[in-house]
């Protein structure tokens, strides 16, 4: 049909639907999704057309043809004849160019104003960082801290006569409600705590405030922590999964000596996104701020520029945030995390609503979590090889390949999942298939990738099951038959995997599907990651020479591979609960990558879009099946 899939995609029909779906199945299920499809069928696998077997030709897995058999699912009502695509958006190029002229044209004005802004935030961090009660409150509910709005707005906010009144009030225990300031007057609010609504300043949305504080000790030491923040390369690799694109504009202040930071100012660009197409991206320009504080302790900070160089359509602002790092024994260093934004969030869907509003998506656990994570990531990487469960040793030089191939696996997958302005997302054109997102990739100049024009569709939903259950059924070779379209009625295996964490899940592994005894039909690339702030299990396929060469420890970098896989969250701030998932839903978005050689740039036949439709609904139908029964 046009379609070149390695892999299905799979959505979400209603819980309703699914269950009425499944005789025999009582179980109550509820959840809810950005798809919303009118149909509803039993499961019909599609026929695998597999023209050679990967052990006697080495063509792209990733061309592999998709092909179905007569279908129950009525066909989809066409709303064009294909989908014709956009050129990708640049994001506000011209407004980083602007503040670029603007920081170098009145260099001595504005870089005085820049270099007190970043002064002044600095100690606002430490403050923010280093102090608790009454700055601070721990809410037993959310089991976790929380900025106290008022005592905020008294040590840093420019306070209104009338707003210290009700200040007394709410500390008193008296009824109030915080009204907008009248624009007339000579002050104003600069920053609350969510759920907050901020006064609207001129030319500006009204913003809501997220505010969290979180810490955590790593093996690195403090210095070396400072440098991957201020190098800008190493610091959108290492938070790749927050990051999705980043700019230095300008360095208004050094210390002339290299890889000596005390003292940097730097002015960037940066944009925020989640594993998702669906949640915003977070846009800022900022002032990031370098000192070391004392002989031990380190202070980055960040803080938005939008008050000094006005936006009209700002709505994402930087309140001082960024981490102290000290230096702790045996080459550790313990790192207090600061997150405290402004931002609009009326565009976020609702199934994520609550996730993103309560400050776990962006908040500072994740920035935490991703830290400890990549010096988990680096341990495993110098642990000496020994052989795994299944008997299989994987040499040192196979080791290190196979984590980088793993890590550039990872980089890509959140690169092309994100919402951020380098990825055109568009819905597929269908009736009822507004929550399936497509775009268009050209990877001709990126030797680790396909050549030729590439397709990425994504959708997101809500289902019953745990994060956790959910996460080991998308994860084990033995349930991926039952989502798997190229797996279906096939066996799957781990045939070999390297920890790269604590947590045993955590693990790149080796996923071998079976045709027969002596017949491999496909070999996998897989990383599991979870932590507290989500879950992922992606894959990629990889041919059996290249595969066999990362294995002994060959260059991974010119490897071809095509990521895809599931960004897991749970639907509902876990701190209510915690930190347990044990009683709450999964928020599950599904990204997939597949050649498409019928498809441009410009425009994807419908054809593609037809098989696109079909495997979303197709898999959708197992994995509610596998929720619904409890086969997890």
């Amino acid at each position: 049909m046009g379609l070149g899939f390695f892999s299905c995609l799979f959505s979400s029909l209603s819980l309703d639907e699914a269950s009425s779906a499944t005789p025999g199945n009582n179980k109550e299920v509820q959840g809810q999704s950005l798809l919303d499809p009118c149909i509803d069928h039993q499961v019909n696998w599609p026929q695998v057309t597999d023209n050679s077997s990967l052990n006697d030709n080495n063509e792209d897995v990733a061309s592999h043809s998709l092909t179905y058999s007569q279908s129950p699912i009525p066909p989809p009502i066409i709303i064009v004849d294909g989908l014709r695509l956009f050129s990708p958006r640049q994001g506000n190029t011209h407004r980083a160019s602007d503040l670029l002229i603007a920081v170098s044209a009145n260099a001595k004005v504005n870089r005085n104003k820049i270099i007190e802004v970043a002064v002044d935030s600095m100690e606002e961090l430490t403050r923010m960082a280093l102090v608790g009660e009454p700055l601070w409150k721990f809410d037993k509910k959310r089991n976790a801290e929380v900025l106290n709005d008022i005592e905020y707005m008294r040590e840093y906010g420019h306070i209104h006569a009338t707003l210290m009144e009700i200040m007394r009030m709410v500390e008193v225990g008296e009824p109030q409600s915080l009204p907008n300031l009248d624009s007339s007057s000579e002050s104003s609010i600069e920053s609350e705590y969510k759920p907050t609504l901020l006064p609207k300043e001129a030319g500006q949305e009204s913003l809501y405030s997220e505010a969290s504080r979180d810490s955590a000790y790593f093996k690195m030491s403090a210095s070396s922590f400072v440098e991957l923040l201020m190098d800008l390369k190493q610091w959108s690799s290492l938070f790749s999964n927050i990051v999705s694109r980043a700019m230095v504009l300008g360095v208004l202040s050094s210390s002339g000596v290299q890889r000596n930071y005390d003292g940097t100012i730097q002015v960037m660009t940066a944009e925020f996104h989640a594993s998702t197409p669906f949640i915003p991206h977070r846009e800022s320009y900022f002032a990031r701020y370098c000192k070391q504080l004392n002989h031990e302790m380190w202070g980055v900070v960040d803080v938005s520029l939008e008050n000094l160089f006005p936006y009209p359509s700002t709505v994402f602002r930087r309140r001082p945030s960024g981490c102290l790092i000290k230096d702790m024994p045996n080459g550790c260093s313990k790192v207090i995390w600061v997150e405290h934004v402004q931002v609009d969030s009326n565009l976020v869907p609702y199934i994520f609503k609550p996730v993103v509003t309560s400050g776990f998506v962006f908040g500072a656990r994740r920035w935490i979590d991703t830290v400890v994570r990549q010096c988990e990531r680096f341990e495993a990487l110098i642990t000496p090889s020994t052989p795994n469960a299944n008997g299989v040793f994987i040499p040192q030089p196979g080791r290190t390949s196979l984590l980088k191939l793993s890590e550039r696996m990872m980089r890509s997958f959140f690169a092309d999942v994100g919402g951020g302005t380098l990825n055109n997302w568009t819905s597929l054109p269908l009736s009822c298939a507004e929550g399936i997102k497509v775009m268009a990739k050209n990877s001709m100049d990126d030797p680790g990738k396909p050549p030729g024009t590439t397709l990425v569709f994504a959708t997101s939903l809500g289902l019953s099951a745990p994060p956790k259950k959910l996460f080991n059924f998308l994860r084990q070779g033995d349930s991926r038959p039952k989502w798997d379209i190229l797996s279906h009625g096939l066996s799957v295996n781990e045939v070999a995997y390297i920890h790269n964490g604590k947590d045993p899940l955590n693990r790149v592994s080796i996923m071998q599907v079976n045709a027969s005894q002596n017949r491999v039909h496909m070999l996998y690339l897989q990383e599991s990651r979870t932590d507290n702030t989500g879950s992922y299990v992606v894959y990629a396929p990889v041919e059996v020479s290249a595969m066999s060469m990362v294995f002994n420890g060959g260059n991974p970098d010119y490897v071809r591979i095509l990521p895809s896989g599931f960004a897991i969250l749970p639907d509902t701030d876990i701190n209510q609960m915690n930190g347990e998932t044990a009683g709450c839903g999964s928020l599950l978005t599904v990204a997939f990558h597949v050649v498409d050689r019928a498809s441009t740039l410009d425009f994807i036949p419908l054809s593609s879009v037809n098989t696109i439709y079909h495997v979303i609904t197709d898999t959708a139908m197992s994995i509610k099946a596998a929720v619904m029964s409890n086969n997890l």
